[in-house]
C-alpha cells in the first residue's frame, strides 16, 4: 500500500510540475521581433513574383501582349499578372509605398518601356489604372532631369 501511495504522491507532483511550468512558460508574453522579415512585412506587396526575369517579358512581344491582355481584362491572367493586376490601382495611388526595392525597380523599368517602346498600350493602360496621367508626367519630368528614378 506504502508504494502505490508514493507512485500516486510521485505522479501527482510531477504533473503539477509540468502544469506550472507549461502554464508559466505560455503565460509570458513573447518579446516582440526587433525587426519584421520582407515577406512577413503586411505593409509591403507580396514578394513572391520579385525573381521574375523582366527583360525576357519585355523582349518578346506575346509575353508582353498577354500581360497588357492582363491588365486590360481581356485575356486571361498568369497568377503574377494577377498579382499585379490586383495591386497596380493601390501601388498608382499610394506611389508604390508599399513596394519593395526590386518591385520599384521593376516598375520604373516597365512602365518606361512602355511609354518610349509601347505608347498605345501605355495609354489605353493609363486610362484604366492612373485616368490623370499622373505617373506619366512624374516620369517625363524625371526624363527631361535626366533621373532615371521615379519618385
Amino acid at each position: 500500500m506504502k508504494i502505490v501511495g508514493y507512485r500516486f504522491t510521485m505522479t501527482a507532483l510531477f504533473l503539477t510540475l509540468l502544469c506550472a511550468v507549461f502554464l508559466r512558460v505560455n503565460g509570458l508574453p513573447h518579446p516582440p521581433a526587433t525587426t519584421i522579415p520582407p515577406a512577413l512585412d503586411k505593409s509591403l506587396y507580396n514578394d513572391k513574383f520579385d525573381n521574375i526575369n523582366l527583360d525576357e517579358i519585355l523582349n518578346q512581344d506575346r509575353l508582353l501582349i498577354n500581360y497588357i491582355k492582363c491588365l486590360e481584362g481581356t485575356g486571361p491572367c498568369t497568377p503574377d499578372g494577377q498579382m499585379l493586376k490586383d495591386s497596380l490601382p493601390d501601388a498608382i495611388k499610394t506611389d508604390c509605398s508599399k513596394c519593395t526595392e526590386k518591385q520599384k525597380f521593376g516598375v520604373e523599368k516597365v512602365t518606361s518601356h512602355l511609354i518610349d517602346n509601347q505608347p498605345t498600350a501605355w495609354k489605353r493602360l493609363e486610362k484604366i489604372y492612373d485616368p490623370t496621367g499622373g505617373y506619366r508626367i512624374k516620369y517625363q519630368e524625371g526624363k527631361n532631369k535626366g533621373s532615371d528614378i521615379i519618385t
